[in-house]
């Protein structure tokens, strides 16, 4: 039997039928706390699989603020795909202005 990684939820399960809201909002903000550069891929896709079980709108809204910080995360930690690409990779640094007495 293969074990399956911490946290790891099935998507069969997830479309097997409406779940609770609160229980998916709860998930949400775990898997927002605890998503790392390597699993994030993963864990955004898990998040909107369970944003998607969510019928109500006022319950959906309460999970945008982690949407928003998983897909920040996804972007800061380039695995955002063309937003990577299109980014200047370093700016020149200006030289730095000499005061008075300073030769």
């Amino acid at each position: 039997m293969s074990e399956k990684p911490v946290g790891f939820v099935a998507l069969r399960s997830l479309k097997q039928g409406g779940a609770d809201p609160a229980l998916a909002l709860a998930e949400i903000r775990r898997i927002y706390f605890k998503t790392t550069r390597k699993t994030i891929e993963h864990d955004l896709a898990h998040a909107i699989e369970l944003l998607k079980s969510i019928a109500s709108e006022d319950e959906r809204d309460k999970a945008a603020v982690y949407m928003d910080g998983l897909s920040q995360m996804r972007s800061e930690w380039g695995a955002g795909g063309e937003a990577e690409k299109s980014a200047p990779k370093s700016r020149a640094r200006r030289p730095k202005r000499q005061g008075k007495g300073q030769a």
